[in-house]
């Protein structure tokens, strides 16, 4: 009995104070927390990444088949589509958040890339990391943040 009443007194000191209880109490009656909304705005925003890569790489597979360019620009390009997406899908995604680009900046790139590596772990059945997997994700990270800084500071 005494736990339950000590227990019952940090809940509610904490809900006084804004501490995490805050925000549990919060979801117990149905309200989304302003933390909550960003997860879902950086979640978007990696979905709107992967969206315009697949575009991106759609219409440069479209140029490669039709013209005489040559195959061995792919890495670049690819590197350049995944860092224009991100960037784009971080800075959008920071607009609405308006607030630590930097670090949600980060985390788009980072489920990006993590979307984009299960995913192609899983088509072609390796799970390694190679020099490019790594130059891969330090591009999607850098990126993001770019775009985090970017979104938090347009007006």
């Amino acid at each position: 009995m005494e736990i339950k009443k000590n227990i019952s007194n940090i809940k509610n000191n904490s809900i006084k104070n804004n501490n995490i209880f805050s925000s549990f109490n919060n979801m117990q009656k149905g309200e989304i927390t302003k933390e909550g909304k960003d997860i879902f705005i950086i979640i978007k925003g990696s979905i709107i990444a992967l969206i315009l890569t697949i575009i991106m790489l759609t219409i440069y597979a479209t140029v490669l088949s039709y013209t005489n360019i040559s195959e061995s620009s792919m890495a670049i390009v690819v590197m350049a589509i995944v860092g224009i997406s991100i960037l784009i899908g971080s800075s959008l995604a920071n607009l609405k958040i308006k607030r630590k680009g930097i670090i949600n900046g980060a985390l788009i790139g980072l489920i990006y890339i993590l979307i984009i590596y299960i995913l192609s772990s899983i088509v072609t059945g390796i799970f390694g990391l190679n020099s490019n997997s790594i130059i891969m994700i330090i591009v999607s990270i850098l990126t993001g943040m770019i775009g985090g800084i970017i979104g938090v500071n347009i007006h």
